[in-house]
């Protein structure tokens, strides 16, 4: 039985006084048996945020990280500098990294690899953008970037991977892809990973729905066969819509 996770992506937002506050407000309310909380947080507040859910069951991912873990790479973050932080979940291939920041499918692979070599779990995005949509690549887009992610890692890497499936045109618009639609999506991804992998593998790894989730929704999507939890952007930002999150995917 795959144990649903919300992984809240705070995205350029928070102070650490700010995170510091929000993790004293949702101490024993965002802990849910049978449900894993994640908060993915900037940098600057992650060791506060650690320190601050020190004895909880939430868990601190970070945003991004760089496949060395050393080197001239001016304003990047390594795989050893999350690990002392005490971080257990990255984000990786965010529509918005690969959109700003030139993420590839190679690049985020190298970054899948380095995640594992530090003791990280990552959080893989997938997801069409809206002109892929609507000339029907939707699972075309979805089978590149997961074949790519996951390329070179061991069946036992890959059921520890969370992927979350981000329809690019549902990310902070307002719009949301069904409940059926994303559950349909999300089926074939796990699909995708039988043929890579093996059945078991497919049956172990968790993938999560993300694009204008909020509590009001999150009961819809926790219904489908195949949806293991939500990444959540805006709505993961108030501690009381946070925990309405994660008790919604009880």
């Amino acid at each position: 039985m795959r144990k649903p996770i919300i992984a809240g992506n705070w995205k350029m937002f928070k102070t650490v006084k700010e995170a510091r506050e929000f993790a004293s407000q949702v101490k024993g309310k965002a802990e849910v048996d049978g449900v894993e909380a994640v908060i993915c947080a900037p940098y600057t507040q992650l060791a506060a945020l650690v320190d601050a859910l020190q004895g909880t069951s939430i868990k601190v991912g970070a945003q991004n990280l760089h496949w060395e873990e050393s080197g001239a790479y001016t304003g990047e973050i390594s795989g050893p500098m999350l690990q002392e932080t005490g971080v257990q979940y990255v984000i990786i291939g965010h529509s918005e990294r690969r959109a700003y920041f030139a993420e590839t499918d190679e690049t985020v692979n190298k970054k899948v690899h380095a995640a594992f070599k530090y003791g990280l779990t990552p959080i893989v995005c997938v997801g069409e953008k809206l002109e892929e949509r609507e000339a029907g690549r939707t699972k075309e887009v979805c089978k590149t970037q997961t074949a790519g992610a996951l390329q070179g890692l061991t069946a036992e890497q890959a059921a520890q991977v969370v992927i979350a499936y981000e329809p690019i045109w549902a990310i902070g618009t307002g719009k949301s892809s069904t409940a059926e639609d994303a559950n349909d999506v999300i089926s074939y991804i796990r699909q995708l990973v039988q043929e890579q992998f093996d059945a078991a593998t497919a049956e172990a790894i968790r993938i999560q729905y993300g694009g204008s989730v909020k509590p009001g929704n999150i009961r819809e999507y926790m219904q489908m066969s195949d949806i293991d939890g939500a990444l959540v952007g805006g709505a993961s930002l108030e501690p009381d819509s946070y925990i309405q999150l994660v008790e919604g995917a009880r």
